[in-house]
């Protein structure tokens, strides 16, 4: 059973699910733009009567509060450290990390900074090179060069929109007809709040501030090598495959898919995907001593 819980960190009210047993090995599951831990609804079931599953909702997205851009620093910097507080709030000593999409610039923050904590990393659709920055960045590293209203207005028009969302959901997928269009309606009721267009605008702003933070993030994969799944969704516009390649050179124990599918590659390839994770976390956690049955469906030695 899932849970829908609500804890206060720096004075806000992070809304988060939880499922399965603490007892369990943990995932944190960091969702990307512009949904929330709404992503992971079937995944969570799919993990939970294996792991220990926590996916929070960050500041400005999903349940969460909602502060004004005058009222929050709207920033990865700063729901970086959010996210970070509320680990340690709820009393996570380790975990493996599944991040997709700006939950790669979160995660990774905090892997940088607790590099102990990381068990392993699930990466889907996360981008941490420059590869993987190809044309649907134009206009957005067009804002980061001119902060300007004429800029900001292309992007509220062609990136916050129902058709945009929708796009992100449909784009490069194998069958259209498969994918919920609860997802779209959900994500732009959470969209069209008042402000929180502006929050986005913002975000996409400081997104900017990612690039430079690759070179590190790149010497954490290259010093503490923590071993990585890859799932990726290899028709999305937005981070497209030339981006996931790029974790081969500096990563060793690395095992790497990719799915004929798009951005939002759970919606998709949910069922996979948790096979993926459930037998990549049986080599790497303690996860077998639990549930030695997943050695013989895994296919690893005895």
């Amino acid at each position: 059973m899932t849970h829908y819980k609500t804890i206060t960190i720096d004075g806000l009210n992070i809304s988060y699910r939880e499922a399965g047993s603490p007892d369990d090995p943990t995932i944190l599951l960091l969702h990307g733009f512009p949904t929330s831990s709404h992503m992971f609804r079937n995944l969570i079931p799919a993990l939970a009567d294996k792991f220990h599953i926590l996916a929070p909702d960050y500041p400005g997205f999903g349940n969460s509060s909602m502060p004004g851009i005058d009222e929050f620093e709207y920033t990865f910097d700063r729901i970086a450290e959010v996210v970070d507080n509320f680990t340690q709030e709820v009393g996570l000593k380790k975990y493996s990390m599944y991040v997709m999409d700006y939950g790669a610039p979160v995660g990774y923050r905090i892997a940088v900074k607790h590099p102990e904590r990381v068990e392993s990393l699930i990466v889907q659709n996360g981008n941490a090179y420059d590869e993987g920055l190809r044309d649907f960045w134009k206009p957005i590293k067009a804002y980061w060069k001119d902060k300007t209203q004429e800029n900001a207005e292309v992007l509220r028009n062609s990136l916050l929109t129902i058709e945009a969302t929708k796009w992100q959901y449909t784009n490069g997928v194998r069958n259209p007809e498969a994918i919920a269009p609860d997802n779209w309606f959900h994500d732009q009721y959470l969209l069209e709040r008042p402000g929180n267009k502006d929050i986005q605008l913002q975000l996409f702003y400081d997104y900017g501030s990612n690039p430079p933070f690759y070179p590190d993030w790149q010497a954490y994969f290259r010093k503490y090598q923590p071993p990585t799944l890859i799932v990726w969704g290899k028709n999305d516009y937005i981070f497209p495959e030339e981006g996931a390649h790029p974790y081969k050179r500096d990563l060793k124990n690395i095992e790497f898919h990719l799915l004929d599918t798009g951005h939002f590659a759970l919606e998709e390839d949910g069922d996979r995907i948790a096979d993926l994770i459930t037998c990549f976390l049986a080599k790497h956690t303690e996860f077998l001593s639990k549930h030695p049955e997943f050695r013989e469906k895994c296919g690893l030695a005895a």
